[in-house]
């Protein structure tokens, strides 16, 4: 697993912030980035991308983790997740169950436009998570 050191989160913080200003937010206007890391060091980043029937809207996270599944990739070892706020958002609960899907242990952090900054690993998140080895095959 590749690990986190200063430099590789300066540059997913970098891609985060990056791709939320390329996020389609017409509704809400809220713009969101994220940039997740797979253990060979790849990065892919997503937006969240509304919709007019609301509930076909996509995250910033899972629309990063679907691109990583698109490229062949199943592995998170972290996701950097930028919101345009004076604090820290933590993932909607929807997205912390896909990150569990790819990352039990991923480190998930949480930036903003202020200086606070959320650290947590995906299992501090969503405690008791069902994932694959729940399905019992």
């Amino acid at each position: 697993m590749t690990p986190l050191n200063d430099s590789t989160l300066a540059e997913l913080v970098r891609r985060a912030r990056a791709v939320a200003a390329r996020a389609y937010a017409p509704y809400s206007r809220f713009r969101v980035g994220a940039a997740v890391l797979t253990g060979d060091g790849t990065v892919f980043d997503g937006c969240n991308v509304e919709n007019a029937s609301y509930g076909l809207t996509i995250c910033a996270e899972r629309n990063a983790l679907f691109q990583m599944v698109g490229s062949g990739r199943t592995d998170v070892a972290a996701i950097v997740i930028y919101t345009p706020t004076p604090e820290p958002t933590a993932p909607c609960g929807a997205c912390r169950q896909v990150i569990n899907e790819f990352g039990p242990n991923a480190l998930v952090v949480s930036v903003c436009d202020g200086s606070g900054v959320i650290t947590r690993r995906l299992a501090e998140l969503l405690p008791g998570a069902f994932g694959p080895e729940n399905l019992g095959s």
